[in-house]
């Protein structure tokens, strides 16, 4: 049998954007493919994900250029689904706060080296390029627009994938909760939920966000792990003129499709904490900081009023980049763990698929194999 026409029984274990897309590219592929999701597609990680699709400011070249990837397919998406109002590109706008960290003229000057589309702006140059920011919140050194940046929709997007996936044949299986990897002569075999019930295979992919670090601890591989507690607060709906991604010292903000906005920031998660019982409180305190910050920084100051709030686990792995592809000690199972989830969505699954089902290892992915971290201690 050539590589090119091996059709292996897969399992992809989660029912987020990595999961789902590569669930997707692997029906499209004509294999037998298994989703096993813990609850219903989308309601984890994804679910609550500023998700902005870019590659600004400083980070490997080979990150930078799989970001870019990731961008292109988005593109693609967009050419095809032109009314689409769950995915859009009108720029992200970017400025720091105003003391001795700002590096904004650094960030700009790396940017334009590596051909990154940028704007360097003043605060009263801003409304001309882009509108729906109060001039007065940016700092001095000024703001960076990238005309290239957008958001997306996630669950919008899985609704969409999983629709697809489904009329190819798809199987799904939801609300299954946790499952561990069956491993029999030393390869995956399959999954096994907490109920007892299996999904055999040939290739596993585990897809579960915040989980994966646990999971392939128990088949003896280390991915160290630096996943805090996120809170994506949503408005609800205003008519505003904003358009553009915000990432500001004090909150991040995007646009939705009903016209909300969606907000998060660091020290906005860093006042979130776990009840003994293992759920999450949020202060009341904390969500009404994080809608003033948010109103200080738009056009008019806007009243925001609070629609609803998001709160759980963001994988991010230790050193800040994706895992992605076999785990060395287990033939057969495959990981996709990282916090950009929204802008690699596309090209992960796309080439997490082809990997899976061509036996070939992709040379983009090379940098971001879990077997990196085989010689670092852990803990």
């Amino acid at each position: 049998m050539s590589a090119r026409s091996f059709s292996p029984r897969t399992v992809v274990v989660g029912g987020g954007i990595f999961g789902v897309s590569t669930a997707l590219h692997l029906a499209r592929s004509g294999a037998e493919v298994t989703l096993v999701t813990e609850a219903e597609p989308g309601s984890g990680a994804s679910g609550r994900s500023l998700s902005w699709l870019n590659s600004s400011r400083t980070r490997s070249a080979e990150y930078h250029a799989l970001r870019m990837a990731g961008i292109d397919r988005y593109r693609t998406l967009a050419a095809r689904h032109p009314d689409a109002d769950w995915l859009r590109f009108d720029g992200g706008l970017t400025w720091d706060a105003d003391d001795a960290g700002n590096g904004i003229a650094e960030a700009y000057a790396y940017e334009r080296r590596i051909a990154y589309d940028a704007r360097l702006l003043q605060p009263e140059a801003v409304a001309a390029v882009t509108p729906g920011v109060d001039r007065r919140a940016i700092t001095s050194p000024g703001a960076i627009f990238n005309p290239g940046e957008g958001w997306v929709d996630l669950p919008s997007l899985i609704d969409l994938l999983s629709r697809e996936y489904l009329a190819l044949g798809g199987r799904l299986a939801t609300g299954v909760g946790p499952c561990r990897v069956d491993v029999a002569g030393g390869r995956a075999t399959g999954v096994t939920t907490q109920g007892g019930e299996r999904f055999p295979a040939d290739v596993v992919l585990l897809a579960t966000g915040p989980a994966v670090p646990a999971m392939v601890a128990e088949l003896g591989t280390h991915i160290p792990d630096a996943t805090p507690i996120s809170l994506l607060v949503q408005t609800e709906p205003i008519s505003h003129p904003l358009r553009a991604v915000l990432n500001t010292p004090r909150v991040a903000i995007r646009r939705t499709p009903t016209g909300a906005l969606v907000l998060d920031s660091a020290w906005s998660e860093e006042e979130v904490s776990m009840r003994p019982d293992g759920s999450y409180e949020v202060r009341d305190s904390t969500v009404a900081g994080l809608l003033r910050e948010a109103s200080a920084v738009l056009e008019g100051s806007p009243r925001l009023l609070l629609a609803s709030c998001g709160v759980g686990p963001k994988p991010i792995p230790r050193d800040g980049e994706p895992v992605f592809g076999p785990l060395d000690g287990v033939p057969g199972c495959y990981v996709a763990f990282s916090h950009s989830g929204a802008t690699l969505g596309l090209i992960a699954g796309e080439l997490l698929a082809e990997e899976m089902t061509s036996r070939a290892l992709h040379p983009m992915l090379a940098r971001f194999r879990p077997g990196r971290f085989a010689s670092a201690p852990h803990g």
